[in-house]
């Protein structure tokens, strides 16, 4: 099974991506495949790290170690960056994309889930 799956909730304002990323460990452990992680709305303080203190560092799932063993895309939402000031570059092992990346990933997927509101 090949699943799409969008992050919309920031790191520490609730479970939702740590949920996410356990979800994605364990499809992955039963061999499935993840087409794209995208990260919208909130979800994009996912790839910050500077500025937070030691406690909030450790409620953000290591994302780019997991894309790093499994090959998974993790993109940014270009413009939900924007609108939060983050820059229009991607942190490390993440990249900038837009709703077009995420419209293809959806495409290729068997199935499409979305964490957060």
């Amino acid at each position: 099974m090949k699943y799409a799956i969008q992050v919309n909730a920031g790191p520490c304002s609730a479970q939702t991506a740590r949920t996410a990323y356990q979800f994605i460990k364990a499809a992955l452990d039963k061999d499935h495949e993840i087409v794209c992680v995208f990260f919208y709305h909130d979800g994009v303080y996912n790839a910050l790290r500077s500025g937070l203190s030691a406690e909030d560092k450790d409620s953000i799932p290591p994302w780019p170690d997991l894309a790093d063993r499994h090959g998974i895309d993790l993109v940014l939402c270009v413009s939900a960056a924007q609108r939060r000031g983050m820059p229009a570059t991607g942190a490390d092992g993440f990249r900038i994309g837009g709703l077009g990346q995420w419209m293809d990933a959806c495409l290729k997927a068997d199935r499409v889930l979305v964490f957060g509101g």
